[in-house]
């Protein structure tokens, strides 16, 4: 009996503030470049009012959320778990999950009190996203958000690696990977940025335990997670730890392990405009893939080509031309 959901997702649940800056303003703020930063409310307040005016776009986004977007805007079937307020920001998360027919475990009726998280996508010339996020209310994300019974009716369950940053969120990770587990739901986790496993390398080693069945990182995430150099110690030190995983490499492309067989996944070059989510879209387009017929080297060619499209322009999402685009370039 199939699965009503490819995937069920857990993650933070963040409104990304897209924004274009020039390098000086990260020395002039005393921001740390290419990098997610968390910070509290106030900082947070003050760096929007440097950049008053040059907020380019605002729309529902967190790390597991863009995967669960992309997976959905190639026709697959998503839930999102997550935690928002019962403020303006939240009823714009609600409201971008509804419009992309994702489910979730929110209710615009019974949203909490509080503030929605944000992150301050900062965009430099050069493509590269620099993130400053507060949490909000996500900081509390915890087991009680958890949908068991959506995460029993999917195929696999993906977990956001930004969630190591809280003692709950840890705690919601490890729960949600054991009712999988029971369940015979495949588990899946991203790394989600290297400042996760080189700042909570031990919380991040309790989530994967004795492994997981597929794991999405970068080359960098997979050195500071195993304590090597070089991606032929990296693939050897993740290999022992996930089934099948993705190591992507940037405008390198991407390595994909099927269990079995090395698939070299070559890069489909573009001009980069926003680097934001391409990761994510990656795993969110290679999750759709395996999930509906594609062999695991024509889905990393799938996601090498949705990463692709998602950096020749702002935002972490495709529209339905650049489906049909992304379509028409990979040969399945």
């Amino acid at each position: 009996m199939s699965k009503k959901y490819d995937v069920c997702a857990i993650g933070n649940a963040l409104v990304d503030y897209e924004i274009e800056v020039e390098d000086q303003f990260f020395t002039e703020n005393e921001v740390e470049k290419g990098l997610m930063t968390l910070v509290d409310e106030d900082r947070q307040r003050v760096l929007l009012g440097e950049v008053e005016g040059k907020i380019k776009k605002k729309q529902g986004g967190g790390s597991a959320a863009n995967t669960i977007f992309g997976l959905a805007e190639f026709g697959g079937k998503g839930f999102y778990t997550c935690k928002v307020a019962d403020d303006s920001d939240g009823e714009l998360y609600v409201n971008d999950l509804e419009k992309a027919g994702i489910d979730s475990n929110l209710d615009s009726e019974t949203l909490y009190k509080g503030t929605t998280g944000k992150c301050l996508v900062m965009i430099t010339p050069d493509a590269e996203r620099t993130m400053n996020t507060y949490l909000g209310i996500t900081t509390d994300f915890s087991t009680k958000e958890l949908s068991e019974e959506a995460i029993k009716d999917s195929e696999y369950l993906f977990i956001e690696g930004f969630l190591v940053s809280s003692p709950t969120g840890l705690e919601a990770m490890k729960k949600a990977k054991n009712v999988a587990k029971e369940n015979n739901v495949k588990v899946s986790l991203t790394f989600s940025d290297p400042s996760m496993v080189k700042y909570f390398n031990d919380q991040m080693k309790e989530v994967v335990g004795e492994g997981v069945d597929l794991l999405f990182c970068n080359i960098e995430e997979a050195e500071l997670f195993a304590g090597v150099k070089g991606m032929e110690a990296a693939k050897d030190a993740i290999g022992k730890i996930a089934k099948e995983f993705v190591i992507t490499k940037g405008k390198e492309g991407a390595l994909v392990f099927d269990g079995t067989a090395y698939h070299e996944i070559e890069p489909f070059p573009t001009k980069a405009v926003d680097a934001t989510g391409a990761g994510d879209m990656f795993a969110g387009a290679y999750l759709y893939g395996i999930n509906n017929g594609l062999s695991h080297a024509q889905a990393g060619r799938l996601a090498s080509a949705a990463s692709s499209a998602v950096v020749s322009k702002f935002g972490p999402r495709l529209n339905s031309n650049h489906i049909k685009e992304v379509l028409s370039k990979v040969d399945l």
